[in-house]
């Protein structure tokens, strides 16, 4: 990714709830890339996926603090 050239995503867990299997993750990265702040970022998040009937991702939505990441940007 362009935006984020050192950027890190680390796996926190997986787990299993009545809406699907969520895959929790944190991100690390400076915004040094075209038109970047240069800023450090470091936020968490969830994917929530939907298993389909094979056992694969059917379906994927992201969910993360957007005005926690946006700050983090404007220092």
């Amino acid at each position: 990714m362009t935006t984020f050239p050192d950027m890190i995503a680390t796996m926190d867990k997986v787990v299993h709830d009545e809406e699907g299997a969520k895959f929790h993750w944190t991100l690390t990265g400076t915004n040094t890339g075209p038109g970047g702040t240069g800023k450090h970022v470091r936020i968490s998040g969830y994917e929530l996926w939907k298993i389909d009937n094979d056992g694969l991702i059917g379906e994927s939505k992201g969910h993360f603090d957007v005005a926690e990441y946006e700050q983090q940007l404007r220092g």
